[in-house]
């Protein structure tokens, strides 16, 4: 069955983040109080699995092969739907 996946990435802590720093700075010029700013990447993927442990499962692969570099990222997977693909807008 069709399920579709969260995955987020985003360094582990101790890592420089430029582009969340230049983000805070841009905030904190604009006044919003900020005292920092994280970026990391979201992945809404569509994959076919019998159950949703196996779509995790294979979420999971595919950080370690490809999403994800294990030794400066951190990921988090979470199923959002079963039997419903995602539905592009626009």
């Amino acid at each position: 069955m069709t399920m579709t996946v969260k995955v987020e990435v985003r360094l582990k802590a101790g890592y420089f983040d430029p582009e969340g720093d230049v983000t805070a700075k841009s905030l904190h010029d604009l006044g919003f109080q900020v005292s920092g700013v994280k970026v990391g990447k979201v992945y809404t993927i569509d994959l076919e699995a019998e159950d949703e442990r196996e779509a995790v499962a294979a979420a999971a692969e595919m950080c370690k092969k490809l999403l994800a570099n294990p030794t400066k990222d951190d990921f988090s997977i979470e199923v959002l739907s079963v039997g419903e693909a995602f539905q592009k807008h626009g």
